[in-house]
């Protein structure tokens, strides 16, 4: 106890500049903060602070040191939080990224039921196709899809996805069923056509992961416009589960090459990496987890 008292001095002090303001704010003498500065500087065998009646700095290993703390002291809060009920309260702002057909359909309605649960949280949410740059742009959190490049990013699973060939019931009447992807070659193909878009359609052939070419009468990079187009028997289109699960289950669209289908991605949250989350990104990433894992969430 002594020690962890050490500490929490230590870091109070270092935050408000002065052992005097420390000592208010816990109500003792200035002289019990400076015993438990010297006690902690004797222990760790370095010194933390350059002391003086006027002046008060931290010390290079000082500074590396309150960091950890600090990082330590929050992770101690937001274990308190999360399992009392009177804890402590997520508040401050969170700015997010997303893309813009997932972001409608999966990310703007639960950004609702999130500042719902946590009033005191209020949220920015940017919608757009385009791979947002975080820490450039100072977002907190993005919601991706898909392989995650080598970054300075940290990347938190959320759900799996997988992509799959759908036609509407009556196209599929009109111009028959393909039974391979090579049979693609005899279907019009509608492409989403973006930066992010994959080059081909992906499957999975002999066991191996293979994009096939496809063309057809009509692109877009917009994927609720192809979904509309599907709809209304335009063609053949690859589109995310997560996009067509509803349909599927109607019966207004069927998919097809499910024996080729391509290995699944994954739907992620990444961020930067930091020493510790602020607790309101640590419970919306978990928001979005627990949403995401329920397997009825897709169908509704």
């Amino acid at each position: 106890m002594d020690h962890f008292k050490q500490i929490t001095t230590f870091a109070s002090v270092a935050s408000k500049g002065s052992l005097s303001s420390a000592a208010r704010d816990e109500g003792v003498a200035p002289a019990v903060i400076s015993r438990r500065l010297d006690a902690l500087e004797a222990r760790l065998g370095v010194k933390l602070l350059q002391r003086s009646t006027r002046s008060l700095s931290l010390t290079h290993e000082g500074a590396a040191f309150l960091e950890d703390c600090q990082r330590i002291l929050n992770d101690l809060s937001n274990a308190e939080a999360s399992v009392s009920l009177g804890g402590i309260k997520a508040s401050g702002h969170l700015r997010i990224s997303a893309p813009g057909g997932f972001g409608r359909q999966h990310v703007a309605p639960l950004v609702h039921e999130f500042v719902r649960e946590h009033p005191e949280v209020t949220v920015s949410l940017d919608l757009s196709d385009r791979v947002v740059d975080l820490l450039n742009e100072n977002m907190d959190c993005a919601v991706r899809i898909g392989v995650l490049p080598d970054s300075s990013l940290i990347g938190v699973k959320l759900a799996e996805n997988q992509r799959l060939v759908v036609a509407s019931p009556n196209y599929l009447r009109q111009h028959g069923v393909p039974k391979h992807p090579q049979d693609l070659n005899a279907h019009n193909c509608l492409n989403l056509v973006s930066s992010g878009a994959p080059s081909g359609w992906l499957f999975t052939i002999d066991g191996a992961a293979t994009p096939i070419r496809v063309s057809g009468n009509l692109a877009c990079n917009d994927g609720s416009s192809i979904l509309d187009w599907i709809l209304n028997d335009a063609g053949l289109a690859w589109r995310s589960r997560w996009e067509v699960q509803q349909h599927l289950k109607s019966g207004r669209l069927v998919s097809v090459l499910d024996d080729f289908v391509a290995p699944p991605n994954a739907i992620f949250a990444v961020f930067p990496d930091r020493k510790y989350l602020p607790l309101r990104l640590r419970l919306w990433i978990d928001f979005l987890k627990t949403r995401y894992s329920v397997e009825s969430y897709w169908d509704a």
